[in-house]
């Protein structure tokens, strides 16, 4: 698979369970090979003001051209008013694991 049509998209959440509906959805959408959960801590400006809070970070393997399905199932399931949904690009990774990746997100044509 071409590094280039795979990325991983970011995105955090404030509950745990709002964490696990997003990466179960994307999953069976098949729209994800991978999504790893992580607590965080957090620092950000919102509305002006330095804010702290714990949060849940999904980092979700997946193919470049999913993206626009990704934020929208990601904006369908969350939370906040204006969620981190970016995508990083997958600069050079293993073979076997981008080949692994193409084959988990693998979708029937129809």
């Amino acid at each position: 698979m071409d590094m280039s049509a795979c990325c991983v998209v970011t995105t955090t959440t404030d509950r745990e369970s709002v964490a696990e509906k997003i990466a179960q959805a994307l999953l069976e959408k098949r729209l994800a090979a991978c999504v790893q959960v992580h607590q965080v801590n957090s620092r950000y400006v919102w509305k002006g003001a330095i804010e702290r809070a714990d949060e849940w970070s999904l980092s979700i393997k997946a193919r470049a051209a999913d993206f626009d399905e990704i934020a929208a199932t990601i904006r369908a399931l969350h939370t906040y008013e204006t969620p981190e949904i970016i995508a990083l690009p997958i600069l050079a990774g293993d073979a076997a694991y981008l080949e692994w990746l193409a084959q988990a997100v693998a979708r029937a044509k129809g």
